[in-house]
């Protein structure tokens, strides 16, 4: 019903709506979002979160468009606002001319061992990606995770390997070897890992390791009161860095 509501709001204000079409459209730009909670986001809604933006879709969980509106994400009953939607906000309006079709497949609390090429996450969001890439184009992917693996010793060294293999898996089925990727800083108020610094150490190292990458710092954001998720301000925030990033990214890529 809430999505019937907001296609008939977009339809009387005459806004765009991506109709399945016979090619891609180069103007559809896609986004994919993966990791865990932190991406998937837990803040608390509140009215700005909720209006529906012309330029800015969500893949449904049931594979169709929606208006983007928080909460996009469905992996639990808890889902609230992301740093997603504020990404793709300013990703429209920094280009009248485009769309942005964002593809939330984070899910709360998983490892990285399920986001390698082959396990269930990482084959249910190539999934998804692939059934958005009809209509549209894609243009990078969002990372946010680490906290499901910093609480072993044997994980968090294994984070760099695991997380270049994703990497690697990811542009090759994409068939994009310079595909942008944008990963971030677990929070700094995050202390329940022995080994958070050996994460966050293999996510600030990512574009030294690989190119067409990025790492955007999570420095004075706060958390929602449990020092594991941010608040909505902080993934609010978080977005718009995401953003700065990713779009810093595709300007040096025709230089390159």
């Amino acid at each position: 019903m809430r999505v019937m509501r907001h296609l008939a709001l977009l339809l009387v204000l005459g806004w765009a709506w991506p109709l399945h079409a016979a090619a891609p459209d180069p103007a559809f730009h896609l986004y994919l979002l993966i990791g865990q909670s932190n991406m998937a986001g837990r803040g608390k809604l509140e009215e700005q979160d909720k209006q529906p933006h012309a330029q800015v879709f969500t893949l449904t969980k049931e594979n169709t468009w929606a208006p983007a509106v928080d909460p996009i994400h469905f992996d639990k009953p808890i889902a609230g606002v992301g740093l997603g939607r504020t990404f793709g906000l300013d990703m429209a309006k920094a280009d009248g001319k485009i769309r942005i079709g964002l593809i939330p497949c984070a899910v709360g609390g998983t490892p990285i061992s399920r986001w390698q090429k082959g396990a269930d996450l990482y084959e249910a969001a190539l999934k998804r990606a692939r059934i958005a890439m009809k209509e549209g184009v894609i243009k990078g992917v969002l990372w946010h995770q680490g906290e499901s693996d910093s609480g072993k010793p044997e994980t968090a060294q294994a984070y760099a390997k695991n997380l270049d293999a994703m990497i690697a898996a990811l542009r090759k089925d994409f068939d994009a070897p310079a595909l942008p990727i944008v990963v971030g800083q677990l929070g700094d108020f995050y202390r329940e890992g022995a080994n958070v610094t050996t994460v966050n150490d293999a996510l600030r190292a990512l574009p030294q390791r690989l190119p067409d990458t990025a790492f955007v710092r999570s420095n004075a954001l706060g958390h929602k009161g449990d020092k594991v998720h941010f608040d909505a301000a902080a993934y609010r925030e978080f977005g718009h860095r995401y953003f700065e990033a990713m779009q810093k990214l595709q300007a040096d890529a025709p230089k390159k």
